[in-house]
């Protein structure tokens, strides 16, 4: 029992290590950005580092995951660490004497981070079935998932704090360190040999499905990424990758349905409400990235706050994702996991909604005592938060107990999925939008003017600017409240009730009352 319980602990200590670094850039890419020699106008120039990381960790999930079937737990969590390790000195060696250069190391070492660290959660959730029966099963996949959900309220913070103290690329010299203490752990914590125990008992990996999921989601983003958003909102190339994109992808859903060994395997689970609480993670975790970004640009470029600064105010909303988070997981025990899907996602809707009606004076802004930004931020950490323990709660409903591993997976898969798309198509959208609204401004020249003269043009440039960023994130935050609506209305087809087929007798949200994705 003990020798079981340092084990999943090791496994949940290492999706922690890579779950925070999911979350880390988006407290430093202004940082990031002004070290490589980027102007704060060219932002855009940045995403890759973001969609990067998340473009390798989904890609890397489902299939490095069903790996460790055929080759043991213990050697595929280490090779992981080792990719892990490697992927941060790449990230951590980008040099800032060419923007371009910088990037493209930036990019590269966090693609390979991304593909090592999603494996790492489907590894543990699979070690955690081999290790307990159905019936003790669900409270240790909800206690792994706990894991990687600290990560994103922990990661803004934790990479602000590094930063802070040392330099960015601390951030990821560290992580070579901690990768390797976590090998040892791993070595002799973790049980040797395939699950099954026999050298015979090697399962197939579904290579062509992840190779289809990997290409398909990497063509949307490359047809969403553009270089020059002053000129359009996707680039010359856009239509095209976005269709071959797009083929690719139902290449993925047909190879699936036909494919003997697959990455998910539906058999003997309720397809209509997994679908449906699928879709919900997905239009949560892209209001998540959003919130995680945005927020943070919101107050490093209109308020003036630092890296750190800009951490704390992003912390209101953190906390109250947390906190909300538990409460979510009591929710659902007492009502059920439709009540707090829909209750949190339309809560979600009008925190985003306050959000975008943020005034320009917004620090002294206040709803009586109380500030405003930490008022609308805390609505909205709530919203997203409640939807955390149900979401996962109400897809185990749907799927028998030998597949509680691999839907447990799908629900990170799938809010992963929908950070990765969200902020690469929000990020195009509002690239776009603040070009534009920008294109007939003029920086000053100090030639030929007094220097009032001069003085008072560039705070009118200057105030220029700012309202055309606090525009472009008003419109974000709109379509981010559009799409949590969309995610109420999903959210009322997952069904709550009835037992979960092929499994344990009792309802899954007694048996789980705080699994988390």
């Amino acid at each position: 029992m003990i020798r079981r319980r340092i084990a999943i602990g090791v496994g949940g200590a290492v999706v922690l290590l890579a779950a925070l670094d999911a979350y880390v850039v988006t407290t430093i890419l202004v940082t990031v950005v002004g070290d490589l020699g980027i102007p704060i106008n060219r932002l855009e120039r940045a995403t890759p580092v973001v969609t990067g990381f998340l473009l390798g960790y989904v890609a890397g999930m489902p299939l490095l995951g069903r790996l460790s079937d055929r080759f043991g737990r213990r050697p595929v969590i280490q090779l992981c660490l080792v990719a892990f390790a490697a992927g941060s000195a790449v990230t951590a060696c980008a040099d800032g004497s060419q923007w371009a250069h910088g990037i493209a190391t930036l990019t590269a070492g966090r693609l390979v981070q991304g593909l090592a660290g999603g494996a790492l959660l489907p590894v543990t959730m699979a070690l955690a079935a081999d290790l307990w029966d159905e019936r003790g099963r669900p409270v240790v996949l909800g206690a792994v998932g706990s894991a990687q959900e600290l990560g994103s309220a922990v990661g803004p913070l934790y990479g602000a704090a590094l930063a802070a103290a040392f330099d960015w690329r601390a951030i990821f010299w560290i992580n070579i360190p901690l990768a390797a203490a976590a090998m040892v752990a791993v070595h002799f914590c973790v049980p040797a040999g395939r699950p099954d125990g026999r050298p015979d008992g090697r399962p197939g990996v579904d290579v062509v499905g992840g190779a289809l999921l990997a290409a398909g989601l990497a063509l949307v983003v490359v047809g969403v990424y553009n270089p020059e958003p002053d000129e359009s909102a996707l680039p010359p190339w856009g239509l095209a990758v976005l269709a071959a994109g797009v083929a690719v992808l139902a290449a993925f859903v047909l190879w699936e349905v036909r494919s003997r060994t697959r990455l998910l395997d539906l058999e003997g689970t309720r397809r209509g409400p997994l679908f449906a609480t699928l879709g919900v993670s997905l239009l949560s975790g892209a209001a998540l990235m959003v919130t995680l970004v945005d927020v943070q640009l919101v107050a490093q470029t209109l308020l003036g706050e630092d890296t750190m600064g800009g951490a704390l105010i992003l912390a209101r909303f953190l906390v109250a994702l947390l906190v909300a988070a538990f409460l979510g997981g009591l929710a659902a025990r007492r009502f059920g996991e439709r009540v707090p899907l829909v209750a949190g996602m339309a809560v979600a809707a009008a925190g985003y909604a306050l959000i975008a009606m943020w005034p320009e004076g917004l620090r002294d802004a206040s709803y009586g005592p109380l500030p405003r930004m930490d008022v609308d931020l805390v609505v909205t950490g709530t919203g997203l938060g409640l939807v955390i323990a149900p979401v996962s709660s109400a897809v185990l409903r749907t799927v028998p107990a030998a597949r509680y591993g691999i839907a447990s997976a799908a629900v990170v898969v799938a809010r992963m999925m929908g950070m990765l798309l969200g902020i690469a198509a929000l990020s195009a959208w509002g690239f776009h939008r603040f070009h534009a609204l920008t294109a007939g401004l003029q920086m000053p020249l100090p030639f030929l003017m007094s220097r009032q003269e001069f003085a008072r043009r560039l705070a009118e440039y200057q105030e220029a600017v700012r309202d055309a960023l606090r525009t472009e994130y008003q419109e974000i935050f709109w379509i981010t409240a559009v799409l949590c609506l969309a995610g109420a209305v999903l959210a009322l087809a997952v069904r709550d009730g009835g037992r979960a087929p092929g499994g344990d007798t009792r309802p899954v949200a007694d048996a789980v009352p705080e699994t988390r994705s």
